[in-house]
């Protein structure tokens, strides 16, 4: 049998969605859809969006808190932050420096790491490391994401897809049995351009044309990207459950990357793994790429499916292509969750740069934000207000 890595635990978890609902009835009055396309394809009926003080730091802060708390620990007990997101508050600094702002947190490094949707996997992979190699004894990794700031909402393709959110978990050195027991992580650059942001980095820097052709906003190959994705998400679970030394039977539940719920049902079928015991919440939230399985993870935890001594298989597949699997065994007493009630975005407060603040939120879903009946019905935003339409 493989050996298997342990002494590295999950003792905390949480999540944070903001409170705005981006429903189907919302997107059938701005785009070509409606409902009933909308579930059949996706399994989606809302996302959450973020609103206009909630930042990718900000939900992160959130979410990391909560974490923090459900592990019985301080922000101080935390020696590393991970932050995975495809949309930081900015390109400098850090979205995980901000994040240790906001905590209070005096002593932790914190670092942003990039893999997509595949960023909770991989930050989960790195802290595994650091704390396996005595390194750190208690690391926060949060996956983050604001991807409605990246979102075309003309763009039927992408726009009924994705959402606002953050989760996280506390990952922690043990003596106790359990914890780790499997990781595996792939690459394969040939789907690169897939599933992509095509501007504002060093390749194509912002500038009217890329302004003008809106190649700020996430572009997608939907058809070659599901082919990839289950073939992939199959894959990279078979090569962690190996690791680990088990068999998909002895996994008591499985918690992918909410992408769309024929992706889910295609990894389900792919591994001859029934339904049941996968969790899925992509109807409430759609996709919300690295935030994605450690909001899963949590809204599992919390409606009793998950209890200690199962076994966990987290999967997630992303652009790069980036895959990466956790298979590990869960130790934590799930009513620690209670540790973190009274926590939320008041909690915590995001350092301001010195420039005039922008009001981020899209002019496109200002129409639903303000309670509108339509998109015509809502007054058109205000010159500072209309930077990202």
């Amino acid at each position: 049998m493989p050996r298997s890595p342990s002494g590295v635990h999950v003792t905390g978890w949480g999540a944070y969605a903001p409170s705005l609902k981006l429903t189907n009835a919302h997107l059938e009055q701005m785009v070509d859809t409606n409902d009933e396309w909308i579930v059949t394809r996706t399994g989606i009926r809302e996302r959450r969006i973020a609103g206009p003080d909630e930042t990718t730091a900000s939900m992160a802060a959130v979410a990391g808190l909560r974490a923090i708390a459900t592990a019985g620990l301080q922000p101080d007990d935390i020696d590393l932050i991970i932050v995975g997101t495809l949309t930081p508050d900015y390109p400098m600094p850090s979205t995980a420096a901000l994040v240790k702002g906001a905590i209070g947190n005096k002593r932790a490094a914190a670092f942003d790491l990039g893999a997509a949707c595949s960023g909770f996997i991989y930050g989960y992979a790195t802290a595994h490391a650091y704390v396996a190699a005595g390194m750190a004894k208690n690391v926060l990794v949060i996956g983050a994401e604001t991807l409605s700031r990246a979102t075309d909402f003309t763009d039927r393709g992408t726009c009924l897809l994705f959402g606002d959110a953050a989760g996280a978990v506390v990952l922690s050195a043990s003596d106790e049995p359990g914890g780790t027991m499997g990781i595996e992580m792939t690459t394969e650059p040939s789907g690169a351009y897939l599933i992509w942001l095509p501007a504002g980095g060093a390749a194509r820097p912002s500038c009217d044309a890329t302004l003008e052709a809106r190649e700020h906003y996430m572009k997608m190959k939907g058809s070659e990207t599901f082919k990839m994705a289950v073939r992939t998400l199959g894959s990279t679970s078979q090569a962690s459950l190996a690791k680990a030394g088990l068999e998909l039977e002895d996994i008591d539940l499985v918690v992918p990357h909410q992408a769309n719920i024929r992706i889910i049902e295609g990894l389900a079928k792919s591994l001859g793994f029934p339904m049941e015991r996968v969790f899925v919440n992509v109807d409430c939230y759609g996709n919300t790429s690295a935030a994605s399985v450690p909001l899963a993870l949590s809204e599992a935890v919390a409606s009793g499916r998950v209890k200690q001594g199962d076994k966990l298989l987290l999967v997630a597949f992303g652009s790069g292509l980036t895959s990466g699997a956790i298979t590990f065994e869960w130790t934590a007493d799930p009513a620690n969750a209670a540790r973190a009630d009274g926590i939320g975005p008041e909690s915590v407060k995001i350092a301001p740069g010195y420039l005039e603040p922008v009001n981020p939120f899209p002019p496109a879903l200002e129409w639903v934000r303000s309670g509108a009946a339509s998109p015509a019905a809502a007054q058109p935003p205000t010159r500072r207000e209309s930077h990202n339409a």
